[in-house]
């Protein structure tokens, strides 16, 4: 589990800090440029997410074919993801260009509005490259091969934070564009990553004698069938999970620039935890779907419990450093007082929550590679939508507790969903020790 869980965990840890190094550079400007980047960010995933999530039907897929030793349907799913990538780019395009043209009527504060927009309309430029990557990736993984994404997402950080040297502010005879020069450096980070993954994949399948040139490339209407049943309510969970978040995000525009700013700061620290327990999960889902293609069924539910065991080791002492080093934390992004004063009680709320975070990660992943799809769709939300979102709101708005609400209320519902898929967990892998018996 360690061997496949470690690269993609850097490669998740590489992932977000592609947003926290956004966030760091544009917030030596001022506190509305990380006001502006954190909303268009926000609604940029808000749409993405659901894109990249009707490709995780590939980890069932795959993996599965790949314990069963098919390996022709491996790659006839991958070409398949590569479909669906480029059938979903176009329409989701111009969707988030609609988005970008109307956030000003969300009611966050104008020049937040304004800087948000500019950033979204570059930045969505970049979600074809990102679905291609997804596909590359979901393959790459589920045959075992996690050390590529590592390398292409560390190396797209370099990338980044080049990109955003030069354009942000400025250097080398070339413009300062503020936040739109962070969105350009996310488009070509993008575009590198795609590249390097679709190289990767090449060298490995020329290197097994099975070139991926040589595959039919006649569509299979039954197969992308199966890969959209399996990612639609994976898609649909990412849009209610990121979709709290981004509409968390789009309410603390309401309040002022610091407390956004602040909100922001520790949703991007919160967030590089989390990618870890991410990570773990993809892990879970690789190795719980390659032993049920292989027809062993407590070797899926050891694979689903140790990768629990492992993230919840994780995020008790990530809860542990939030509680102890706040103001050390904080310090690293602003040296606003008022930010980082109401970024601490953020980050304590968030120690608490760290735990049910990590439960919740790794028990969807663990259900992804036995199929299951539905189940963290459906307590998702029930968990943001039903209870976490309107207890944050009232204790934010009504009760006078501003973005500390909104984070107590998060906090509820990842508590309640994170004990659900645990128990959910529970009972599958019971029925595969039993089956197996």
């Amino acid at each position: 589990m360690l061997r496949l869980a470690v690269p993609v965990v850097l490669a998740e840890i590489g992932w977000v800090l592609l947003g926290v190094v956004d966030v760091m550079m544009v917030g030596r400007i001022d506190a509305e440029s990380i006001g502006g980047v954190s909303v268009g960010r926000g609604a940029f995933f808000l749409v993405a997410v659901f894109g990249m999530g009707l490709l995780l039907g590939l980890d069932t897929l795959v993996a599965q074919a790949f314990g069963a030793g098919d390996l022709l349907d491996c790659r006839l799913s991958l070409l398949h993801g590569v479909y669906l990538a480029l059938l979903l780019s176009g329409p989701m395009l111009l969707f988030m260009q609609g988005i970008a043209g109307n956030l000003d009527a969300l009611g966050i504060d104008p020049r937040v509005s304004a800087l948000a927009a500019s950033y979204l309309r570059v930045v969505s430029l970049s979600l074809p490259p990102l679905l291609l990557y997804t596909a590359l990736r979901r393959y790459l993984q589920a045959i075992g091969r996690p050390r590529p994404v590592m390398i292409a997402l560390l190396s797209a950080n370099v990338v980044h934070v080049t990109a955003n040297w030069l354009l942000i502010r400025g250097h080398l005879g070339l413009p300062a564009l503020g936040v739109v020069g962070a969105a350009f450096s996310t488009v070509l980070s993008s575009c590198y990553m795609t590249g390097f993954l679709a190289w990767a994949a090449w060298l490995n399948e020329r290197g097994a004698g099975r070139p991926l040139a040589a595959l039919t490339l006649r569509p299979d209407p039954a197969r992308l069938t199966r890969l959209v049943v399996l990612g639609l309510p994976a898609g649909l969970q990412l849009v209610l999970e990121y979709g709290v978040i981004a509409l968390t995000t789009m309410l603390a525009g309401g309040l002022a620039p610091a407390s956004l700013a602040a909100h922001q700061i520790a949703l991007n620290v919160s967030s590089v935890t989390y990618m870890v327990t991410l990570g773990i999960s993809a892990a879970a889902a690789v190795r719980v779907g390659h032993a049920l293609g292989r027809g062993d069924g407590q070797a899926a539910a050891t694979s689903g419990w140790t990768a629990l065991g492992l993230g919840t080791a994780f995020m008790s002492a990530a809860a542990l450093v939030f509680f102890c080093t706040p103001h050390t934390i904080l310090a690293a992004f602003t040296a606003d007082p008022a930010v980082r004063a109401t970024g601490a009680g953020l980050l304590y709320i968030a120690a608490v929550f760290q735990l049910f975070d990590g439960l919740q990660a790794v028990a969807i992943g663990a259900l992804r590679g036995a199929g299951d799809t539905r189940s963290p769709m459906i307590w998702n939300l029930v968990g943001y939508w039903v209870c976490g979102l309107p207890v944050g709101y009232y204790l934010c708005f009504s009760a006078g507790l501003g973005a500390s609400g909104l984070w107590m209320g998060l906090s509820l519902g990842l508590i309640l969903v994170g004990s659900v898929l645990l128990a959910t967990w529970a009972r599958t892998s019971g029925r595969f020790v039993l089956t197996s018996r």
